[in-house]
């Protein structure tokens, strides 16, 4: 079997997060410790990819030009008319699709959905603080963003793309056939399969050393950072879960990982499946390098490099609350490991966590629930319209 050089034991930062820190709990919840022998079951993972996605990308936006391709996915999906020759290839890809499987639960989405809304401010800063930085932990996952640019074009841009879609992706009924959700997620498929293609014609991706880019083990890792780890985000900063919430984000990411052309059989149906999973990649991680501190450090100064706060004095204060956030959830050793800053200034952001514990003392009332999921959602369209606005 063909063992690429980023697939060995972890020693250090999820090492400790599994023996010193949160994921002590975790495996707790399993009946038994995963056994990492069996973690070897993946490596072909690393060497899978969305072949689907990239037949289209390869006669559709390789010929035409990335924009052009997408938009005319946009007007496929769209009803709207479209010459032959493109209608064709995007309704070959489309028949790959299984939109409605058998396993579908439109309930448990809605679920999913509801806590998403539910989360206000603190998911946000949860996906930020937490599951993106937490990412760069790992320098293998990290490589495709370092071939493509990314470290180039900014924390900045690359928020704003994940911050618009997430919160495209968690609208009401935005994952049905035409939803802005569901466009989101096969454009955005299209946008990893233009950027694998790209980074393995023009660059020099050393697949022995790492794998595939975008390989389908790493994006059920990316898949679970927006499931297992968020759950466990808003745990730390005293968010109130229900069963039924927990189980509707599992059923949610599951269905939003099947259009993002993640195998069907990897993709977790219950916390604890994900607990698994999540061990299993951790571990066999390669620690982080040059690449991820320099990743890490432009996250921490994107505030600053903003254009919202208008103010200068607000942009350095966004920057110190969110490294308070760095050090609350990831801890100091992941914090050391990524050369994250401590702050004095950041710490009133506790004050939010406060807030979240008493918010969420009375979510059993639905009246309550429901309260907080209008508010939280009208707080994300807010966001996502400053991200717009200002960068």
């Amino acid at each position: 079997m063909k063992i690429p050089e980023r697939y060995k034991i972890n020693t250090t930062s999820f090492s400790y997060y599994w023996t010193k820190g949160i994921g002590v709990k975790l495996l707790d919840k399993l009946p038994n410790k995963p056994n990492l022998a069996d973690a070897d079951q993946y490596i072909p993972l690393l060497y899978q990819y969305d072949e689907a996605c990239d037949r289209l990308v390869e006669h559709l936006h390789l010929k035409i030009g990335f924009t052009k391709g997408q938009q005319l996915i946009r007007d496929y999906l769209q009803g709207k008319a479209i010459e032959s020759i493109y209608d064709k290839l995007i309704s070959d890809f489309m028949n790959t699709l299984t939109i409605e499987p058998q396993w579908l639960d439109w309930q448990k989405v809605q679920q999913g959905i509801a806590l998403s809304q539910r989360s206000g401010l603190t998911g946000l800063i949860v996906l930020r603080d937490y599951c993106l930085m937490g990412g760069y932990e790992s320098s293998a996952i990290n490589k495709p963003l370092i071939f493509t640019g990314a470290l180039k074009k900014g924390a900045v841009k690359r928020l704003t793309e994940t911050v618009t879609f997430w919160v495209d992706i968690t609208a009401d009924q935005a994952l049905r056939k035409g939803g802005i959700g569901f466009e989101a997620i096969l454009l955005t498929r299209c946008i990893h399969s233009f950027a694998r293609l790209n980074i393995l014609k023009h660059g020099d991706w050393d697949t022995d050393k790492w794998g595939i880019p975008l390989n389908a083990w790493d994006m059920l890792a990316t898949n679970l950072g927006f499931s297992l780890v968020y759950l466990i985000g808003l745990k730390q900063m005293k968010f109130n879960l229900l069963e039924s919430e927990i189980n509707g984000i599992m059923h949610l990411w599951k269905y939003i990982g099947s259009l993002l052309g993640i195998p069907l059989d990897l993709l977790p149906d219950t916390e604890e499946e994900a607990i698994k999973a999540l061990y299993y990649w951790t571990m066999t991680q390669k620690e982080g390098d040059q690449d991820s501190i320099a990743l890490a450090r432009a996250l921490m100064e994107e505030p600053v490099h903003a254009a919202y706060p208008t103010s200068k004095f607000g942009r350095k204060l966004m920057r110190e609350v969110h490294l308070y956030y760095n050090n609350y959830l990831l801890g100091n050793y992941s914090c050391n490991l990524l050369g994250l800053e401590k702050t004095t200034i950041g710490k009133i952001a506790y004050f939010n966590i406060l807030k979240n514990k008493k918010e969420n003392s009375q979510i059993l009332k639905d009246e309550v629930r429901q309260q907080q999921i209008r508010k939280g959602r009208k707080v994300h369209e807010g966001v996502k319209q400053i991200y717009l606005k200002y960068n």
